[in-house]
């Protein structure tokens, strides 16, 4: 049976290159039209999807549970976190809130901007979300300070500001055992570090806010976010790039820069899908410019035809570009792993032009002419790249039956263009051979063989190869506990992206980092109790939902508050502004506060507060003190005040506070917690780090013990691990039972079955110990590589073994074309998946060193191991009955 498939297939593909051969033209002029129209479809239809969740099979529990939060909370998914950093938290604030403002101009570019910070009613009820002995704190520092704060309302400029430090300058010298009203010293050293500023020509603004923080607060970093919802463009390979660039053109145009004490930066799902998608379009289109090269190089180099090496090139572009076509329509939107299929294409559809194009330029040294070559080749290698192409298509398709879709969709178009490479060269490389043929004479690349290298002493010492092979083997196998997945889908993105680098930047302080679990109750009152009993668990740090926005202990603050109102309110009351200084009143007041200082600095008490004075002075009589220019007195009414109303009336507001309860929560916020449907999100934060994933683990089940549905980083990246993991597992047995059936059913000798897996054996453990070597875990994207290595390792030994059927002696298989092409196979799949490693995204760089290894480990293993196998066994491969 064996034999009558393989005659069948000799003369089928006989008979098919000799019809190309004669039709050679119009197969040409056919396939040049189909790869036009194909391109134009490409470019018209093709799409790319950059969420990693999608790659996991939707049935999932996992996948349900966080689907069914997106659908109750769709203004949370694909949103653009635009973080605000500001030299003060005046300059924090005051950008958000005018960038937020502009944003919210722009409805056609984005659907919702939430500014939680700056919402009314947050402004008034702040002070609420304090403790009560913050409040207290707070109380008596502005219950000092309120001589100087309602000067200050009544007139916030240069006059009312030196005019505030006169008297308070006059109150510490003249009773100075007791302790002053305000932290004097404090804000004579931050108005130096202003001024001192200005004549630097650097940015500085003095924060009023900070000097009404108690001088043990929190320095920083003074951070604002504010969240975006666009409206994506899904038509467009990059949705979301018209409102990034409006974020970004919108904080230029409002001089929200470095140089101003602001650095805007963007980074949530859709801004680090967005950049995600741009890495990997670089690194892959750098990739298959860098494996072209290298393919045309080793082609140049193998063949010694320029002819040769032209036509196996148009053939693999046409193949590609039909493969990109089928892609295009069969799948539609490829993926983060999916893309990568044209490198792989490169790769592996060289390999059948390689062995076709060496087979036939050994038969024209032999043959009359080249139609008899093209003849022979095909009858020679087309069995053996048919089963070639079947083989690397099980090891793609492997992942199919898995919940891997994304691999099982590369596995569609890359198994699917096997035998888009197995037509097209078979087809359009003999027409093309036809129409430029190849000449006898030159060098003999083709019957240039490894018989003196390969079989030399490796052939005299079979049995020492075999034992240091099994003893290698031996070796690596102990490496495979130490073997390990990466499991954080964040470890697969480009950390030199802004978005990447900016969430980077945002959990390195953070213990819980992304590791919050969210938990969808079916009310407020569920949320509560649930709350209650996770954060009973020792695994968890915090439960919140939106019950806890309503204050505790609210009758203790709004005393307090409401006595802070009784001697603030009325200093901060409309209508006690006076009118605005003249560039003369402000000069005055200037050289008043001058002669201030000078006392203070030789008359004060305490040596830190003379030199307080003393560099406040420096600062102003560098910039020309009491002779300054008008401008400069301007400018520095600008920097130690321009930032005061807007805080005064901050304060003002918050003196307004009323009881808070669910239902004055604002509707942004209940909406954001609240579903339609009245169900209502709880989040839950770990104790522990979870980037082990043991601890990882115990969160997980700990939580779920409590909560079944619970969704949420932790336990996507878990499940999503372990979901792999199996699908890997599933993918390994099926590529390696699948092709060991198929080789058996059509070479029908279990030795030959076993030359050819021996050596795909020993480089899967080598390939696992070198990931271990190399400290390179697998993860989402490379771990197709071990069923692949089976898929397309096993094309060197199916060559090598039917050779060897057609020759008389293990030495004359190594002296063919067949070990040449073999290993130039290999070099230009090395050198094309290799290429992938440039990429600047962690995940397919990853993928192209492993795919690199295994291969070239496949290669010496089968160079190596097939030589003395044979030699053990009798010299010849076994024949077919």
């Amino acid at each position: 049976m064996a034999s009558t498939i393989a005659e069948f297939g000799r003369r089928f593909a006989a008979l098919w290159v000799d019809g190309a051969r004669r039709w050679a033209l119009l197969v040409v002029l056919v396939s040049l039209a189909a790869t036009v129209g194909a391109t134009v479809f490409v470019a018209r239809n093709v799409a790319i999807n950059t969420d990693t969740e999608d790659m996991l099979s939707p049935d999932l529990p996992f996948q349900k549970y966080s689907r069914e939060e997106d659908e109750a909370f769709p203004q949370l998914s694909d949103t653009i976190v635009v973080v605000i950093d500001g030299q003060t938290p005046d300059v924090a604030d005051d950008a958000a809130v005018a960038l937020a403002g502009r944003m919210r101009q722009r409805p056609e570019v984005f659907r919702s901007v939430y500014d939680p910070a700056a919402d009314p009613f947050f402004r008034r009820n702040g002070l609420l979300y304090l403790s009560t002995d913050e409040l207290y704190a707070l109380s008596d520092r502005l219950a000092e300070a309120q001589p100087f704060l309602g000067a200050l309302w009544r007139d916030p400029s240069l006059r009312g500001l030196f005019g505030m430090l006169g008297l308070a300058i006059d109150a510490l010298l003249q009773s100075e055992d007791e302790a002053p009203p305000v932290e004097i010293g404090r804000v004579l050293t931050a108005m130096a570090e202003t001024l001192e500023a200005q004549k630097q020509g650097r940015f500085s603004q003095l924060s009023w806010q900070q000097l009404m923080m108690d001088d043990g607060d929190d320095k920083g970093p003074y951070r604002r976010f504010v969240l975006v919802q666009p409206v994506l463009d899904f038509g467009s390979l990059q949705p979301a790039t018209a409102a990034i660039d409006t974020v970004r053109r919108l904080a230029g145009e409002l001089g929200l820069t470095p140089d101003r004490g602001v650095r805007v930066r963007l980074t949530g799902s859709a801004a680090m899908s967005e950049d995600e998608l741009k890495s990997v379009e670089q690194g892959l289109g750098l990739a298959a410019v860098v494996s072209l090269f290298l393919v045309v190089g080793l082609l140049l180099w193998g063949f010694r035809s320029a002819r040769l090496a032209l036509a196996t090139l148009l053939t693999l572009i046409m193949g590609l570009v039909w493969t990109a076509a089928f892609a295009t329509l069969a799948i539609g939107r490829l993926n983060l792993i999916s893309v990568a299929f044209a490198v792989l294409f490169i790769g592996l559809s060289v390999d059948f032009g390689i062995h076709f194009g060496l087979r036939y330029k050994e038969a024209v040294r032999a043959a009359a002419g080249s139609g008899p070559a093209l003849r022979e080749a095909a009858t020679s290698v087309g069995g053996a790249l048919t089963l070639c192409a079947a083989a690397a298509a099980i090891g793609f398709l492997s992942f199919l039956p898995t919940a891997y879709v994304g691999l099982a969709e590369l596995g569609v178009i890359a198994g699917a263009g096997m035998f888009i490479a197995l037509f097209s060269n078979l087809t359009v490389l003999p027409a093309l051979l036809a129409l430029m043929p190849v000449r006898p004479g030159g060098g003999d690349a083709s019957r240039r063989g490894l018989a003196d290298p390969v079989t030399g002493w490796l052939g005299a010492h079979p049995r020492a190869v075999l034992s240091g092979a099994l003893l290698l083997a031996m070796l690596a196998a102990l490496a495979l506990p130490r073997a390990r997945f990466d499991f954080d889908p964040l470890n697969l993105r480009d950390p030199e992206t802004e978005s990447v680098a900016t969430y980077l930047d945002l959990i390195k302080d953070d213990a819980d980092g992304p590791y919050s679990v969210t938990v969808l109750a079916k009310d407020v009152a569920e949320a509560r109790a649930l709350g209650e009993k996770l954060g009973r668990l020792e695994e968890v740090r915090e439960a919140r939902s939106i019950a806890d926005y309503v204050p505790a202990d609210q009758d203790a603050k709004l005393d307090i508050i409401q006595t802070m109102a009784l001697f603030l309110a009325p200093a901060l009351g409309p209508g006690n502004q006076e009118a605005p200084p003249s560039p003369t009143d402000n000069r005055k007041a200037l050289t008043e506060v001058l002669g201030g200082l000078h006392r203070l600095a030789a008359e004060a008490a305490e040596a830190d507060l003379k030199g307080d004075a003393g560099r406040l002075i420096q600062a102003i009589e560098a910039l020309g003190g009491a002779d300054a220019t008008d401008a400069v007195i301007a400018g520095m009414q600008e920097r130690l005040l321009s930032g005061l109303p807007v805080r005064l009336e901050s304060l003002r507001q918050a003196l307004m506070a009323g009881p808070v309860a669910l239902d004055s929560l604002p509707a942004d916020l209940r909406e954001r917690e609240i579903a339609a449907d009245g169900r209502t999100r709880l989040e839950v934060y770990p104790r522990a780090n979870l980037t082990k994933r043991e601890a990882l683990r115990r969160f997980v089940e700990a939580v779920r013990a409590v909560a079944p549905n619970a969704t949420g980083g932790p336990i996507i990246i878990l499940e999503a691990g372990d979901a792999v993991v199996a699908a890997f597992r599933e993918a390994g047995l099926i590529a390696v039972c699948s092709i060991a059936i198929l080789l058996f059913v059509l070479l029908r000798n279990v030795r030959d079955v076993l030359f050819v897996f021996t050596p795909l054996v020993l480089a899967t453990l080598l390939t696992v110990a070198a990931s271990v070597v190399l400290k390179l875990p697998f993860n989402f994207a490379n771990v197709i590589v071990l069923p692949l290595l089976f898929g397309l390792g096993v094309a060197n030994g199916i060559h090598m073994v039917l050779r060897g059927r057609h020759e008389a002696g293990r030495r004359e298989v190594f002296a063919t074309s067949t070990p040449r092409a073999v290993v130039f196979s290999a070099l230009t799949t090395v050198g094309s998946f290799g290429s992938i490693a440039l990429s600047s995204h962690p995940g397919t760089a990853s993928m192209g060193v492993l795919l690199t290894v295994a291969i070239s480990l496949t290669l010496i293993c089968t160079l190596v191991l097939l030589p003395a196998l044979m030699a053990v066994s009798g010299g010849t491969a076994g024949k077919a009955s």
